[in-house]
């Protein structure tokens, strides 16, 4: 099978495209022949082993122990282990796990599900990591609840369009914040509210939220807390990956917040077979729809990972297997 291969840790020049044998199950996995995958910010932190506590999550500390990359993937079952008991093959399903930039992966039965009837494989594909992240953000760790009032900064990127999306979904009145060029693009997709931070900085509006999700936050976070509620939530999604901000985020955040007697939550998404099945209904009730931004070939990923790696994606990458 053909895939997109590296051994060592670094930009996205070490990316091959090769040749090498398909992958085989087992017990508990399900070989699924890829059709599209999606790339998201965890790809190029994992190429780079960047920061060096990607490496301590059990990526490899001095080689990469994956050395294939994709953690989203849509496609067919073609085989399954001997303890798998939901999916048969020719079922068309997407999930997660690591080696989705190839034309076989085997992933584990609990982090799949069947793909809605009515999506393509590259809709599906964009689904799993970004859109898992924003359901954490905001229902589990942000506890938003019908009628709050959410601002979800970094509105127009990979979880941020689902955030939109999700947190409508659940009753919330919405507000993104983008730049102007996604302005009508983020109130397309279910803005009550929309803020372009080029303009207009969304913590001197004067306006106070039950819930901030910050995607983009490359700002001090005292400056955010000003428009959160004194009951209210902040949950932490991305922003620098420098060590010096990881510690901000981690230690000196939860300090100035506890100062401020607010409350601060940094995300760590955890893909669960149970969430899947929940956004598979709202993605076949139409309440949530994928925004892609752009498509490459298989033999295109490394170019895929360093448009993503830019930080100005509009929605999701796909990779076209």
């Amino acid at each position: 099978m053909k895939a997109i291969v590296r051994t060592k840790y670094g930009s996205p020049d070490v990316l091959e495209l090769q040749e090498i044998d398909k992958p085989a199950p087992t017990d508990n996995q399900v070989l699924v022949r890829v059709q599209a995958a999606a790339v998201n910010p965890l790809d190029w932190h994992v190429l780079r082993g960047e920061p060096f506590l990607v490496r301590l999550m059990g990526f490899g500390l001095l080689k990469p122990k994956h050395h294939i990359l994709g953690a989203d993937m849509a496609g067919r079952v073609e085989a399954v282990g001997k303890d798998v008991n939901q999916f048969k093959v020719g079922d068309e399903v997407f999930g997660s796990g690591m080696g989705g930039f190839a034309e076989y992966a085997c992933v584990r039965e609990d982090k799949l599900v069947l793909k809605p009837t009515a999506m393509t494989f590259e809709q599906a594909a964009t689904v799993p990591v970004a859109s898992i992240t924003a359901l954490q953000a905001l229902r589990d760790h942000g506890r938003l609840q019908s009628g709050q009032h959410v601002l979800i900064n970094g509105a127009s990127g990979g979880v941020g369009t689902f955030a939109i999306q999700i947190a409508k979904a659940l009753g919330a009145q919405v507000t993104g914040v983008c730049s102007g060029k996604n302005f009508e693009m983020v109130r397309s997709i279910g803005a009550d509210h929309v803020i372009d931070y080029t303009k207009e900085d969304f913590w001197l509006s004067g306006k106070e939220y039950d819930l901030i999700v910050d995607n983009a936050a490359f700002h001090s976070i005292r400056k955010s807390l000003r428009a959160l509620k004194s009951t209210g939530i902040y949950v932490l999604v991305g922003g620098s990956s420098s060590i010096a901000s990881i510690l901000q985020s981690l230690i000196f955040n939860p300090l100035i917040a506890k100062m401020k007697g607010r409350k601060v939550v940094s995300l760590m998404t955890s893909v669960k077979q149970s969430d899947l099945a929940f956004l598979k209904e709202l993605l076949e009730a139409g309440k949530i729809v994928p925004v892609i931004d752009r498509k490459y070939s298989l033999a295109e990923t490394p170019q895929a990972i360093r448009y993503v790696e830019g930080g100005h994606t509009r929605g999701k990458v796909v990779i076209s297997v």
